[in-house]
């Protein structure tokens, strides 16, 4: 009889929280962009708020990497949605600096414990690619409409704050649809050691420096606008509104190429082209270098994104190389803002374009390795046993064995052998009769 209980949990609830999770680095230009406008704050301490927001949301992925199992994701996810309504309401109600400061703080940390719980359960879906890439459209839909609203509701820091606490106010009565502590313990895979270790750290510390330089770029991408290419907050609204509708064309694109080429050559051919796009973003002086940088970036970046984050879900299915994975590419995301204020101070904007770029062609080679090393093979029960033999609770719930097949424990490949029951019980009984004959 099929088990309701370690059935995959449904995928709409875990694209809402991841949604409610994204969207704070998806909104990153606009946040440091007002911090540095309405507050007492230069572009370099604006950006550095930038990074604590991201680097709290690392931080809650780092932390919870293994504990999901053992808490349940609904009661974990609920408790991330409460601090990031709590955290950003509160860096939007206040103008005092301490209190916007550690209302990122605490904000950071909800939506990277909500990025955790809905990482962990995109894992354990079928098509954990499929999955990723409606996440990625919902969060690409939700940022472009904040894009074209924010500017049309006035001026003041609060407003990108105040949006996301909403999002995430929004996503609550969607947890409902996860599980709790109960559903959690109902596993069919032994909670061993991480599987492909080599692999999953290199994957993590690719991700890492990709989303560090491409996030450099992204949290002054609006000061590339205003004062490189001379564009008014509106058209950057727009530009940036239409380059998330790109980005949405993109993900479209990749759910519906599912795994025809790989992964190899989306992430490693997709971050080659991104590196481009940068150069050409970062050098623009008009409207027509920037947006065409922009709209072409931003169609590829989530493309990549789901290629990636689906590649991690397959090292494990239990996954903790997608939360890690996806904690270091909060960790870069969280580095990126700072990177991006330093950087054009000494090299200017069109000299940390080249500089990203180099970066970006620096880890396309290992990444794409990683998908072709591992091949995007999941780690299943029947995997577990021929790579060195079941776990003695799988063997004995009698997983993946046929009906009087007994597995042999510890054979490379495991045959199965077939034992007739009635022979062997002669060669047993005969022996005893002659002997009482005797």
């Amino acid at each position: 009889m099929h088990d309701r209980a370690s059935a995959p949990p449904a995928a709409w609830p875990l694209v809402a929280l991841f949604t409610a999770g994204y969207v704070a680095p998806y909104l990153l230009p606009t946040i440091v962009g007002r911090l540095d406008t309405h507050l007492p704050l230069s572009p370099a301490q604006a950006g550095l708020i930038g990074s604590v927001l991201l680097l709290g949301s690392a931080a809650a992925g780092f932390t919870l990497a293994s504990r999901i199992p053992r808490h349940g994701p609904r009661p974990l996810a609920r408790l991330g949605l409460l601090l990031a309504v709590a955290g950003y309401g509160t860096a939007a109600a206040t103008s005092l600096l301490p209190l916007v400061v550690a209302g990122a703080v605490v904000g950071g940390f909800g939506s990277g414990t909500a990025t955790a719980v809905a990482a962990a359960g995109i894992a354990g879906q079928r098509d954990p690619h499929r999955t990723s890439a409606l996440g990625l459209l919902s969060v690409s839909a939700t940022a472009g409409a904040l894009y074209l609203t924010l500017p049309r509701l006035g001026g003041g820091h609060g407003l990108p704050f105040a949006a996301i606490a909403l999002v995430a106010a929004g996503v609550w009565p969607a947890t409902a649809r996860l599980g709790g502590r109960a559903a959690a313990a109902v596993t069919g895979l032994p909670a061993g050691r991480l599987p492909y270790p080599r692999a999953g750290v290199v994957l993590a510390g690719g991700l890492m420096l990709w989303s560090l330089a491409q996030n450099a770029l992204w949290g002054v991408s609006g000061r590339i606008g205003a004062q490189q290419a001379g564009l008014s907050e509106v058209t950057l609204g727009m530009v940036f509104a239409t380059a998330l509708g790109a980005g949405l064309l993109g993900v479209t694109a990749a759910s519906a190429l599912g795994a025809r080429l790989g992964r190899a050559v989306p992430i490693g051919g997709g971050t080659t082209l991104i590196a481009g796009c940068v150069v050409l973003s970062s050098s623009a002086h008009g409207l027509a270098g920037f947006a065409a940088g922009e709209i072409l970036w931003n169609a590829l970046y989530p493309v990549v994104l789901s290629y990636a984050i689906g590649l991690a879900a397959a090292l494990d299915p239990r996954g903790r190389w997608a939360v890690l994975a996806g904690s270091a590419s909060s960790l870069g995301v969280a580095c990126g803002p700072v990177t991006g204020s330093v950087l054009p101070e000494t090299a200017g904007f069109a000299g940390m374009g080249l500089v990203l770029a180099g970066l970006l062609l620096a880890v396309a080679g290992p990444m794409a390795a990683v998908a072709l090393h591992a091949g995007g093979r999941p780690l299943t029960a029947g995997s577990v046993r021929r790579r060195g033999g079941a776990p003695a609770a799988v063997l004995a719930a009698g997983a993946g064995t046929p009906t009087g097949a007994i597995p042999r424990v510890g054979a490379p490949e495991l045959p199965v052998t077939e034992i007739p029951l009635h022979r062997p019980l002669r060669r047993v009984l005969l022996p005893a009769t002659t002997t009482r004959r005797r």
